[in-house]
């Protein structure tokens, strides 16, 4: 056999599901018994108790930091919040047109970042260039969707905490301490999750010695698919247009019937209850109010009908169907939710970068040619 052709044996499922690709140290997620880790930290531990600072800190230093340390690693993030006149001025421009929100992200990091190859950094270097990009994502995030509703950008606050900024940022005004603290256990928990597609995208750019901006700017572009960063928006459409909990089955048969998916529902890792829509479920109940006892309601009635629907898979709520509800009370329009989510996973993106980097070696995976 040629040394060009891959035996059978080395053929990569589809979607290389489930193939084991790199050690990490990062996090992991186990779908089968359902729960995932941060650093050997229980993800949904740590953003139910702990503030966002420090799970990022956990994630980009490898250690969960002291009380000291935390207060430094925090006060150095809200360091790169403000944009200098060039990236501030790019980022009001680019609000003004359709660009998606990630797309004007990846636009002004080259402004904001080392843009040197990581390759020919440092650790210390790539590191203080993950926290530039990170510093300036909610900064840019949040003046897209306050410039694209009609007002002007927020001069950021190093005061505020990283989700009390965003939420100021993207509003124009100060959150309400729970609406704060709602949007803080959304970061938490979806900070990091594993080799998802945008963190195996981001690695695969690193593996290649790109700068750190390139990088991030790889793992926006695959977040800003719908299969992947896109779903919470797509569950607020789907209550609002059931409304009355009792036309749930009806509504929903509809749409399985002609072939559409219900968003909220189904995992490609979980096999059972998803723990982050658990936690987002506890944190939507405790603001309250009518949209919440309303998507409870029309959460059971579509659990039923699934599993009718189909008798013996294993389908559950997922993050996406709680993010919406809580999201949205938070005074966020569905534009700002995968902004949102971005804001979050960036951090884990800057860990991914990070790891890889530092031990690298280039991924570079072989085809099965099919061509006669």
């Amino acid at each position: 056999m040629s040394n060009n052709v891959v035996p059978a044996r080395s053929v990569a499922p589809p979607g290389l599901k489930g193939l084991i690709v790199a050690d990490t140290a990062v996090g992991t997620v186990l779908g089968e018994e359902g729960w995932y880790h941060y650093r050997g930290h229980d993800a949904t531990e740590l953003a139910r108790t702990a503030s966002f600072e420090t799970i990022a800190s956990l994630l980009i230093d490898g250690t969960a930091p002291s009380a000291g340390t935390e207060a430094d690693f925090a006060a150095e993030l809200s360091a790169h919040r403000e944009l200098d006149a060039d990236a501030l001025d790019l980022v009001v421009r680019l609000s003004r047109t359709d660009l998606d929100p990630l797309a004007v992200l990846a636009s002004v990091l080259p402004l904001v970042v080392d843009g040197r190859p990581s390759i020919d950094m440092t650790h210390a270097q790539r590191r203080r260039a993950v926290m530039q990009a990170i510093g300036a994502a909610p900064t840019v995030l949040g003046t897209v969707n306050r410039v694209r509703s009609g007002g002007e950008p927020v001069t950021p606050d190093d005061r505020t905490s990283y989700a009390a900024h965003y939420l100021r940022t993207a509003l124009g005004h100060a959150p309400q301490p729970a609406q704060t603290r709602a949007v803080e256990t959304y970061l938490g928990l979806t900070a990091e999750h594993g080799f998802n597609a945008s963190a195996f995208t981001a690695r695969v750019i690193t593996s290649t010695g790109a700068s750190v901006a390139a990088a991030f700017a790889g793992a926006l572009g695959a977040l800003a698919g719908p299969l992947h960063g896109g779903a919470p928006s797509r569950v607020l459409d789907m209550i609002e247009a059931i409304g009355d909990p009792a036309a749930t089955r009806a509504w929903a048969s509809a749409e399985l019937d002609a072939g559409r998916k219900l968003m909220g529902f189904g995992h490609a890792v979980y096999r059972t209850a998803d723990p982050r829509s658990e936690t987002l479920k506890q944190v939507a109940l405790g603001l309250g109010g009518e949209l919440v006892e309303r998507a409870v309601a029309i959460e059971a009635e579509l659990l039923a009908l699934l599993a009718h629907h189909k008798p013996g898979a294993v389908i559950v709520t997922n993050v996406e169907y709680y993010a919406a509800v809580v999201l949205h009370l938070a005074g966020l329009p569905q534009e700002a939710f995968t902004s949102t989510f971005t804001a979050s996973r960036i951090v884990g993106w800057g860990a991914h970068i990070l790891e890889q980097a530092a031990d690298n070696k280039i991924i570079r995976p072989s085809a099965r040619y099919t061509a006669a």
